[in-house]
This record gives structure tokens, C-alpha cells and sequence, in this order.
């Protein structure tokens, strides 16, 4: 006996009313549902072949080292993805610093070991090269023509689970993201494609098979706030670290921490800023020290750029400025002053 899909139409079973059939989904919304499905397994399909999982070695040190109750070493998993045919591969820093010992399985199930290119904690991102023939590389694509509400999609490696594919939005673009070193990393794309550990460093594409961005961080306990670092950032600083193996970065070795300014003494010296950096401590023998920077100023410019605080400074000590003598806008004993500071090249 064959038993029609019925509805029911009315408050109550008993309301008098009739019977009918529920009404089919309509071809217009079936053929969306395909599209969005072809999408994803034509985006998965492309990239999945450059996904690589990185397995990693780290030599544990000190007490724990020594005592017999505790392994030797640890072991840890990530994501990341060839991008070029001759064997790079990009992924997060966290995923490979101070590895001892870094090895690479592709999506056919092939193993390789695998070199540290360069590794950057201050935009989590780090390169490892892997030497075999027939790679297929990922296709990278603009961060910048990102839309909010844009399909993306996710590959990685979470908990071990190869090649794990989820879907999402872009649901948010601009967003700022703190690394481990402390330093802000800028235009993070942010996403509800679920991540979860051992996608880190695994790419965000669109649904052409685009890499956009290098999934790297998720927000525990809340659900489907998640993290990219841009690809247009990552092509910068994967160029930076095959070419010089590190990024390059000026300094002028003062701690510091941002403070508001009284609205008295900004209306005073005409200030265009309402905080600043309140050195802390001096390093001596740094650019500081010999700009004769003292404990207790407050930065608010630099090189004519307004400081607001830590972050718009580490922004603008940059490559270029290592040994380029440049104006430092501070306030001491309530009144504005420039001192010229030259910074050097910052250690690693």
C-alpha cells in the first residue's frame, strides 16, 4: 500500500477541515540547492589534491624532559597547501615553530619530510618545502574582491580527519587578529566554515577553488566565529620568507603601554590624537636610548603619522625605516616635543 505525503491544514486533526497533499519544492529552489552543491564539490575537488597534513616533532626540554614519567617528545598535526609546483607549502607558524622534526602526507597518501622555509609568528605564517614531482599546486586568489555573504569553503586536516571539508559565509572582512607574539595581524577574513584544531593553516576558498585565505584561529566555546588570515598578506610575507627566510621589521626597543590623554592638554598643544604609547621601559643602547627618549614620555607620532598606541607603532616600524632618521612626536612634562629617533633592524 502506497501512503501519500499529506499536511496537515487547520489547529486540530479534528477541525473539519480537508486533507491535501503537501506541495513539491519548487524546481527553482531544487536547482539552487544543486548549484550550491556543485559549487562546494567542484571548489573541494580542485584544492583538495594541494592540501597537505603536516605532522610535527618537538623535543620537549627542562624537568620534564628529564623525568622518566613524561614522553621525550610531543607530537602535534596542522593543515597547509602547496602553492607552488616545485614543493612550497604554506601554513601557520604555530603549526611548525620550533618543530624539531616536520613531516608532510598528501591528500593521495604520499609522505615526504619536509624543510622550514621561513617562519613568521608575527603574521602566523610560515613556509616548509617538500621535494617531489608532480605536485599540484593550489590557485590563489584576491582577498580584496571578498564579498560578506560570499560561499566559502574550508579543507583540512581537524583532529587528524583528512582532507575535511566544510561550507560557510564570509561573515565579516576587516577584522583585526592578535597573534602569539603580541603584534596585531590586519585584514583577517572572517568566517562560520566550521574549524576546528588541526585546520590551522589549511586554505579558505571560494566556490571557484580560489585560495582567499590561511584558516588559523577559531573562538572556544562560540560556534561559526572563524578566522583567515588574507592570502593577499600571505603572498606577501611567503615571497619575503623564501627569498630572505624571515620578515624584516625596524625598532626602537622601548616596552610601553597606551594611555588617554586629558582633553585639557589635547586642546592645548592641539594634539590629534586623545591616546598614546607611555614608555615604560628603554632598552639601553637603542634607538631610544640614543634618541634620548626617557621613561614617562607618551609617543603620539611617528615619521608625521598620528600614534594612537602599540599597534599603529608596530605598523609603521617597518622594513623601510631600519636606519632611516624620522621625526618621534612625544609629550613630556605637558609639553609636545620631536626628538629624531633612527631605528634599527629588529632581532628575531
Amino acid at each position: 500500500m502506497t501512503i501519500a505525503h499529506v499536511e496537515f491544514v487547520g489547529d486540530s486533526l479534528f477541525d473539519g477541515q480537508k486533507l491535501r497533499p503537501a506541495e513539491p519544492v519548487a524546481d527553482s529552489e531544487s536547482a539552487l540547492l544543486d548549484a550550491y552543491s556543485q559549487a562546494v564539490v567542484y571548489a573541494a575537488e580542485r584544492v583538495s589534491p594541494s592540501v597537505a597534513h603536516i605532522h610535527v616533532t618537538h623535543q620537549l626540554r627542562g624537568r620534564r624532559a628529564q623525568d622518566p614519567r613524561f614522553p621525550r617528545e610531543a607530537r602535534g598535526s596542522g593543515s597547509g597547501f602547496i602553492f607552488t609546483s616545485d614543493g612550497f607549502i604554506l601554513t601557520n607558524s604555530h603549526v611548525v615553530h620550533g618543530a624539531e622534526n616536520i613531516r608532510v602526507t598528501l591528500s593521495d597518501g604520499s609522505e615526504f619530510p619536509a624543510e622550514l622555509v621561513g617562519d613568521d609568528p608575527h603574521t602566523d605564517l610560515a613556509v616548509i618545502r617538500i621535494h617531489a614531482s608532480n605536485l599540484v599546486p593550489a590557485a590563489l586568489g584576491d582577498a580584496q574582491a571578498l564579498r560578506v555573504g560570499q560561499l566559502v569553503i574550508a579543507i583540512g586536516n581537524p583532529y587528524g580527519f583528512q582532507c575535511t571539508v566544510t561550507a560557510g559565509v564570509v561573515s565579516a572582512l576587516g577584522r583585526s587578529l592578535r597573534a602569539h607574539s603580541g603584534r596585531l595581524i590586519d585584514n583577517i577574513i572572517q568566517t562560520d566554515a566550521a574549524l576546528n584544531p588541526g585546520n590551522s593553516g589549511g586554505p579558505l576558498v571560494t566556490s571557484r577553488g580560489e585560495v582567499v585565505g590561511v584558516n588559523t584561529a577559531t573562538i572556544l566555546p562560540a560556534q561559526g566565529i572563524c578566522f583567515a588570515i588574507a592570502i593577499n598578506t600571505a603572498k606577501f610575507v611567503a615571497g619575503r620568507l623564501i627569498k630572505d627566510g624571515k620578515i624584516t621589521r625596524s625598532y626602537i626597543g622601548v616596552a610601553g603601554q597606551e594611555v588617554s590623554i586629558p582633553r585639557r592638554l589635547i586642546r592645548q598643544l592641539t594634539l590629534p590624537v586623545e591616546s598614546g604609547v607611555l614608555v615604560v621601559s628603554i632598552e639601553p643602547g637603542s634607538p631610544a636610548d640614543r634618541a634620548s627618549l626617557r621613561e614617562g614620555d607618551v609617543i603620539v607620532g611617528y615619521a608625521d603619522k598620528p600614534v594612537k598606541g602599540i599597534d599603529d607603532l608596530h605598523r609603521l616600524l617597518t622594513e623601510q625605516q631600519v636606519g632611516v632618521s624620522s621625526p618621534l612626536a612625544i609629550i613630556r612634562n605637558h609639553e609636545r616635543r620631536t626628538l629624531y629617533v633612527i631605528p634599527a633592524e629588529a632581532p628575531a
